[in-house]
């Protein structure tokens, strides 16, 4: 919702001394700052309105095709880079990062030695082809409730001290240019992988944004600091980087388990692995990552139920369990249908996994799954195949291919 900002004194004059000392661009810009960290956030930032200049990239990506069906990335045409048409008297942008790295994997775990990267666990998990694999940040509370909540927040605060004024709070909720906002204010520079990148917290952070109408103070913008590095081009399994900064969503793990609706192509199934819900490669391999930052906030830990999950325990779930598992989470907009599509893709490269000879360049912690493990997964797939709904069965008939 959006407020007039006050036009005089509370009397109808001209505004007091005080009055204009609390209106003061520079004294509100600090005062944001110690509400932010008071709320959690990481670190905020100031970003102009005019992102005119990134205009000609995103129409070529969109005449690519590498939206692939995000028809939403379209449908708003250019509003997406133009704040003040989203809304009308914007002139200054807040932007907001938030860190949400689970204490439970920073802490590494009570059987995990002490010293053990939190990406190595990531990387050991993903070798196992009995386990699924969520990405860290869909493991607890939805972020969008959970960052526009707090940027609601923040306004509250700061229209408690200063009188109504014009806002409004986005969290990957609208057609919003958030890393490009986020890197003109200064919270970090566009990664070779596109996400936002922060030497002081790599790339494990949510980002946010409050649209105002005070003319607060800019931030500046910071260097990038990729350098020679490829390595999240590298990592990609199935490559959708196909240049630096250039992401075909098309390709993207992380596209193909949430944002595609019908089935995923035969060529790309194998290189999701037991990746179910997202896909954290490119950020696991970053080096920037080594200073991703334990979040503090509650909200972010880890639900027993995905914390180290069994891709059987998992497939056992009914509907009703989903729902269950997964309220307030991230992971429900995608339903039920979609959720079992993407665990019988992951069953089926676990049943490769078990017929094919482990690769000894690999991980020692790489394991093929057992003979029990294999024959009770055939056996879940073939007890659902008759009721399964047409795009469930058909990754069904696949995953029961791929043991030979």
């Amino acid at each position: 919702m959006r407020h007039r900002a006050p036009q005089g004194s509370s009397s109808g004059g001209p505004p007091s001394q005080g009055e204009q000392a609390r209106l003061q661009p520079q004294a509100i810009w600090s005062q944001l700052q110690a509400d932010a960290r008071a709320l959690g956030f990481s670190q905020i930032g100031v970003s102009d309105v005019d992102l005119s200049s990134a205009e000609p990239g995103f129409l070529a990506w969109l005449e690519a095709g590498f939206a692939g069906a995000m028809g939403y990335m379209a449908e708003h045409g250019l509003k997406r880079m133009r704040p003040a048409e989203l809304v009308p008297g914007t002139v200054r942008v807040v932007t907001a990062r938030m860190d949400y790295l689970p204490g439970y994997i920073a802490e590494a775990g009570a059987d995990a030695e002490p010293d053990t990267d939190w990406r190595q666990m990531e990387w050991e998990r993903l070798a196992r082809g009995e386990q699924a694999t969520v990405s860290v940040y869909a493991r607890g509370r939805d972020y969008h409730k959970v960052l526009r909540h707090r940027l609601a927040r923040l306004a509250e605060g700061l229209q408690a001290r200063i009188g109504p004024f014009g806002h409004r709070a986005f969290t990957d909720s609208a057609p919003v240019a958030e890393v490009e906002l986020a890197q003109r204010s200064g919270l970090g520079w566009r990664g070779k992988h596109t996400l936002l990148l922060n030497r002081a917290g790599g790339s494990m952070f949510f980002l946010g944004e409050l649209f105002v109408d005070l003319p607060l103070p800019l931030t500046p913008a910071i260097s990038e600091h990729c350098g020679q590095c490829s390595a999240c081009l590298q990592a990609c399994p199935t490559g959708a980087i196909v240049a630096p900064y250039r992401l075909d969503a098309r390709r993207c793990i992380s596209y193909l388990t949430i944002e595609h609706p019908g089935p995923i192509e035969l060529e790309l199934r194998p290189l999701m692995g037991n990746r179910i819900y997202g896909c954290d490669d490119c950020q696991l391999v970053c080096p920037w990552n080594k200073y991703a930052q334990r979040s503090a906030i509650p909200d972010f830990r880890e639900r027993p139920a995905l914390r180290d999950p069994d891709l059987l325990a998992l497939w056992a779930w009914s509907e009703s369990d989903f729902l269950r598992h997964t309220e307030g989470s991230a992971i429900r907009r995608i339903g039920y249908e979609r959720w079992r599509r993407n665990l019988a893709v992951a069953l089926g490269n676990g049943l490769r996994s078990a017929a094919e000879p482990l690769d000894p360049t690999t991980s020692a912690a790489a394991s093929a799954p057992s003979s029990a493990w294999v024959a009770a997964a055939r056996a879940a797939l073939e007890a659902a195949h008759p009721t399964a709904a047409p795009l469930v069965r058909e990754h069904i008939e696949w995953a029961l291919a791929q043991g030979g």
